[in-house]
């Protein structure tokens, strides 16, 4: 697989910084094979990404950042390079809901999410078997109410020891508290069986049966210390009837959450989403 490096940049908008950009990159041999603009006209604010061959550059990623600093002190750039041949490891959460869990570790196993899945944590003891399928260490974590401090302060822990760069809730279905929230600031997905806004909390496919809605579906978002109202990363829909039951809802929202975990995670993974504010520029 081609090496590349990523360079992501979220700036104010102004003439000649993609000018500066290209120049510097042109000048250290740089071959870009994918570039990607984007202006938000309402808030004046310039997002970027470029991905480069590793092979082309004539600078060491240690050179490039001390020489890409001035330009990005100059033009108040938030930035980063990440290089693809370092693979994120990921910790998934999960609870007594397989699907999800199931979907990402086959896309892992099969090459098409390129991470190292570190570890899995669940509360539901019977998630062990995909675990031991798929050769993952597993931690089962018991949540009773009275403990939930100690439960919550295990898993921070776990996720520590295992040097994760990005955390899952694959249906986990547990409120995590603010400090952990915090802590995973934009390194924590979590995937909602409902097209957010609509529906947050607890039961959605029965509100939206209940409001005989016409379409259904999943979103997958970062985590935030407000329940189900952090940036929005991908969301999924299939169209329903009146015919349709709430279990019939559910069986087909699955569909979505699936398929919209998955495009999340790739897209964060490949340095495609940046955050701005409560939103997301995705360069899909």
């Amino acid at each position: 697989m081609q090496q590349t490096l990523r360079l992501i940049i979220d700036c104010p908008d102004q003439i000649g910084l993609v000018a500066t950009v290209s120049q510097f990159l042109a000048t250290h041999q740089a071959n870009i094979i994918e570039a990607n603009h984007h202006t938000d006209l309402q808030t004046g604010h310039f997002f970027m990404r470029h991905e480069i061959r590793a092979d082309s550059l004539t600078l060491s990623e240690q050179d490039f950042e001390r020489a890409f600093t001035p330009i990005a002190a100059k033009y108040h750039m938030n930035w980063r390079i990440t290089a693809s041949a370092r693979k994120a490891k990921v910790a998934l959460l999960a609870s007594h809901e397989s699907h999800c869990l199931v979907d990402v570790l086959h896309r892992w196993h099969s090459g098409e999410l390129d991470c190292d899945i570190a570890c899995i944590i669940a509360n539901h003891p019977q998630m062990k078997q995909f675990a031991d399928w798929y050769g993952v260490p597993f931690h089962f974590v018991e949540f009773k109410a009275d403990n939930k401090p100690q439960a919550f302060n295990q898993i921070a822990q776990l996720i520590n020891e295992y040097q994760s760069d990005l955390t899952v809730l694959a249906r986990f279905m547990q409120i995590l508290p603010d400090s952990l929230c915090q802590q995973l600031a934009g390194r924590a997905i979590n995937i909602h069986h409902s097209f957010l806004p609509s529906f947050a909390g607890a039961r959605p496919y029965q509100q939206a049966y209940e409001r005989g809605v016409k379409l259904i579906g999943a979103t997958c978002h970062y985590v935030t210390s407000d329940l189900d109202e952090g940036p929005i990363i991908e969301q999924e829909v299939v169209r329903i009837s009146h015919s349709d039951s709430a279990a019939d809802m559910v069986r087909k929202g699955k569909d979505c959450e699936k398929t919209a975990l998955a495009r999340g995670i790739r897209y964060h993974l490949e340095d495609r989403v940046i955050i701005h504010g409560n939103k997301t520029v995705v360069f899909a």
